[in-house]
């Protein structure tokens, strides 16, 4: 207990010079964005900004959440292998987050889909082989595969789901929260370091994605490296001992962005078009479409995803049959919702 006490501190020490060193990175990234012409601009029919906006807000989010925990490295002897995991968090997320800024400079076509996939499967593929992989699995080969596919996926469901200011950055804070809160009893030191800086890194950012005067975007290197890192603090803890289901329980904590994607996919097929190919059919901006501003849209969505993380938390702490009684009635909110937001048109 005493342990955890002081372990508590450091998980604070972490957030928050995440969170001072976002605050303070970020302008000065969008000065360099401004100064060399970084910007994302309306040029398609699915961009929902109306200027020219600066990019490398994600530059500044990662370089928070990498110094948070370098600093706090010195300030803590790690447990044998936490180091290792660290290592490779910030070396997949950092190539995460160079094929992000290279598509945002090919602006507005950026790189192809296989190119980008490629990169993103190769990255999966070193995390894995480095022993960061779905656990509860067997054979090996099976968990192998669903962790690549795993990695790859949350990554892309995060850059999917950043079509509206503060969204994206919001969930990955929220889902760094949800990560911590249950990652905290357990002691997994990697996830909880690793959670504390997301969330404050994330958090930092914020303020500046919903300035007026001082707008700046994520882009695709901010979504897909907060993406990245959450598959994989996922992945580093064990959730319960109570019942089977609550290895599942990141579905709940990651559920916005997977749902999104899930949906815009299943839209975009229907209509006979590819799933890669951008449209607007984000629940998001469906819900706009119904006559919520923005802003009610991200609080709306952030509320939801809070109360997924609690739910994720129950999860872990109930027996198998509440389990699996909390899994059918979230899945049937989920079904319930999609069947009526499919009807609006944008």
């Amino acid at each position: 207990m005493e342990a955890l006490v002081q372990n508590f501190y450091l998980y604070l020490a972490c957030f928050l010079g995440a969170l001072l060193l976002s605050l303070s990175l970020t302008p000065l990234l969008r000065a360099l964005a401004v100064r060399f012409g970084h910007l994302d601009a309306p040029s398609t029919h699915v961009k929902t900004h109306k200027v020219a906006t600066p990019l490398l807000g994600g530059v500044a989010v990662a370089a928070a959440f990498a110094a948070s925990l370098i600093t706090v490295r010195f300030l803590t002897d790690f447990p044998t292998g936490t180091l290792r995991d660290l290592r490779i968090l910030l070396t997949g997320g950092a190539v995460m987050l160079l094929l992000g800024l290279i598509d945002d400079l090919k602006k507005p076509h950026g790189l192809g889909v296989r190119t980008k996939f490629a990169v993103q499967a190769a990255v999966a593929f070193f995390t894995v082989f480095y022993g960061i992989r779905i656990d509860f699995l067997q054979p090996g080969y099976l968990a192998a595969a669903l962790s690549v596919l795993w990695i790859v996926g949350v990554s892309n469901a995060f850059n999917i789901i950043d079509i509206m200011d503060g969204l994206s950055a919001s969930q990955a804070a929220l889902a760094a929260a949800g990560f911590l809160l249950i990652a905290l009893p357990s002691e997994s030191i990697y996830v909880n370091f690793a959670s504390a800086a997301l969330c404050g890194a994330a958090l930092g950012f914020l303020p500046y994605n919903f300035s007026r005067r001082l707008k700046i975007f994520m882009g695709d290197s901010g979504s897909l490296f907060c993406g990245y890192t959450l598959a994989v603090i996922a992945m580093g803890t064990s959730y319960t001992n109570l019942n089977p289901l609550g290895v599942y329980a990141p579905l709940f904590i990651l559920a916005l962005p997977i749902y999104d994607t899930l949906f815009v996919s299943v839209m975009r097929l229907r209509r006979g078009h590819s799933p890669f190919l951008g449209s607007k059919d984000h629940y998001a901006l469906r819900l706009e479409a119904l006559g919520f501003s923005r802003r009610r849209v991200v609080s709306i969505s952030a509320l939801t995803a809070a109360a997924l993380s609690v739910a994720a938390f129950l999860v872990t702490q109930v027996s198998l049959e509440w389990g699996a009684l909390i899994y059918f009635v979230v899945g049937g909110e989920f079904v319930l919702v999609s069947l009526a937001i499919a009807k609006i048109k944008v």
